[in-house]
């Protein structure tokens, strides 16, 4: 895939945000990247010295921070943004009981109004250019997990939100959403840190590996591609299987009939 003088913005400079930053330059593309986390965006930089990368520091919790970082993005780009990924994003696991409603809204702002209000402003640049936004989800949004009471709900809204922005702005510009599994991310690190957590979570995968940022990059990368143009309002599963298969070892898979 090319993206030769395409100009992109991301939201998240870590984990699928730097893979896919990283994929986008390699195949000729301008990348702004936003991030409230300046060492990772120092890093980044520096992984890519050569390319056309330039970065800012962004709040997304903050009014009208991200409004500011679409419009700067267009003018240190040069032009008409060609593709907007939003994958700032939050991992909270608390147990139901303890949840309150000022972590329900922080997250519900964090990960689907952030969302929103990206999308919202970078629309007239999107239509000029037939450009492409992916959001990001959760595979706890349509699933249950012990914990996941507040980031279940708020990736929800992010895929209703995505199919509703498809309708908004068809037929020029697409809009989906990547809904990945546990990934080996800085976000998830506190999950697999341990080497035996890591090992358990992998199991419960049928692919037997957790996923890799540069998965989830890879899948974002041809969604913003020409490649992708009779895509739009898609939620697509990077899960390693885990949505729809089941393990060979779930204690909840019947035992093999011995037949007649």
């Amino acid at each position: 895939m090319s993206f030769a003088g395409g100009r992109y913005l991301i939201f998240g400079s870590r984990g699928v945000g730097a893979a896919l930053s990283k994929r986008l330059l390699e195949a000729g593309a301008k990348v702004h990247v936003c991030s409230k986390h300046e060492e990772s965006l120092k890093k980044l930089r520096d992984s890519v010295s050569k390319k056309p990368l330039t970065t800012a520091v962004c709040d997304v919790m903050k009014p009208g921070t991200v409004a500011e970082a679409v419009f700067k993005a267009a003018d240190v780009l040069g032009g008409s943004l060609n593709g907007l990924v939003y994958a700032a994003g939050s991992m909270p696991l608390k147990a139901f009981p303890k949840v309150t409603r000022y972590e329900m809204v922080d997250h519900f702002i964090l990960n689907t109004v952030g969302a929103l209000e990206a999308v919202q402003t970078a629309a007239t640049e999107l239509k000029e250019t037939k450009g492409s936004v992916v959001l990001f989800s959760t595979l706890a949004a349509r699933r249950g997990y012990i914990n996941h009471s507040i980031i279940g709900p708020a990736k929800g809204a992010v895929e209703a939100l995505t199919v509703q922005l498809a309708a908004e702005l068809a037929p020029d510009v697409r809009v989906n959403c990547v809904a990945p599994s546990l990934t080996n991310t800085p976000l998830a690190s506190n999950l697999i840190s341990h080497g035996l957590h890591h090992a358990l979570y992998s199991s419960k995968h049928p692919l037997k590996r957790l996923g890799e940022a540069d998965d989830l990059a890879a899948v974002t990368a041809f969604l913003l591609s020409k490649d992708a143009s009779w895509i739009t309002g898609q939620v697509i599963n990077i899960d390693g299987g885990r949505s729809t298969v089941s393990c060979r070892d779930d204690k909840e898979t019947p035992p093999r009939s011995r037949g007649r």
